[in-house]
């Protein structure tokens, strides 16, 4: 036999398997889990709030809130910061006073909203009795303390501000106001306080880079 011109041994090339695509992503799956997760927080605070709950809110599976986020206090986290976009947008006015005054106004409305004093009460209440979940809040907080130092940076840039002020002081005491005011048992800032307020900080901030002077 001549095995040289004989072909039977030869294999053909084997086609290529195609892979059935997996469902399609749905972009507003992330939406209905922050928002459901935001209303638990809201009405239970993270600790009693659940994974499965979410996910029964949401229309979900909970394997489906598990690949976005591994951790319960990641999926907390994320809520959290997402309350605080919506409800606080960043603005860009075009000057550091219109940017504050239209930041705090939206602040200011949402902490005396009834979400909003559930939220300010919530924090209080779990920060102080729980170190984790005081971690939690923390994070959570810390992009809103970071939108203000961004406006106070961007300030610094179109020559409002001084090179020297300390702006990062600045944004934590205005972070601070709602809980402050809330652990003392004071009634949270309304809008009509911004523009004095605003004027405040912003007298401040130039008396300091006057007394270095």
């Amino acid at each position: 036999m001549d095995f040289a011109a004989d072909t039977w041994y030869r294999s053909e090339p084997t086609p290529p398997i195609r892979r059935k695509r997996g469902r399609p992503r749905d972009p507003q799956a992330d939406v209905r889990i922050l928002g459901a997760a935001c209303t638990l927080i809201l009405e239970r605070g993270f600790d009693t709030m659940t994974v499965d709950d979410v996910a029964s809110m949401a229309g979900v599976g909970k394997a489906t809130v598990y690949r976005r986020w591994a951790r319960k206090e990641d999926l907390a986290v994320a809520a959290m910061e997402s309350l605080y976009r919506n409800e606080m947008p960043a603005p860009d006015t075009g000057s550091l006073q219109g940017d504050l005054t239209e930041l705090l106004t939206a602040t200011f409305d949402f902490a005396n909203s009834e979400s909003g004093t559930d939220y300010l009460r919530m924090t209080v209440k779990e920060v102080m009795r729980d170190s984790r979940i005081a971690a939690i809040y923390r994070r959570a907080n810390h992009r809103y303390e970071q939108l203000i130092r961004s406006l106070f940076e961007r300030g610094r840039q179109r020559g409002e501000l001084d090179r020297d002020v300390d702006v990062t002081s600045a944004a934590e005491f205005i972070s601070s106001l709602l809980i402050t005011r809330t652990v003392a048992g004071r009634s949270v800032p309304s809008t009509s306080e911004v523009d004095g307020l605003v004027e405040f900080v912003l007298n401040g901030l130039q008396a300091s880079s006057l007394a270095r002077v």
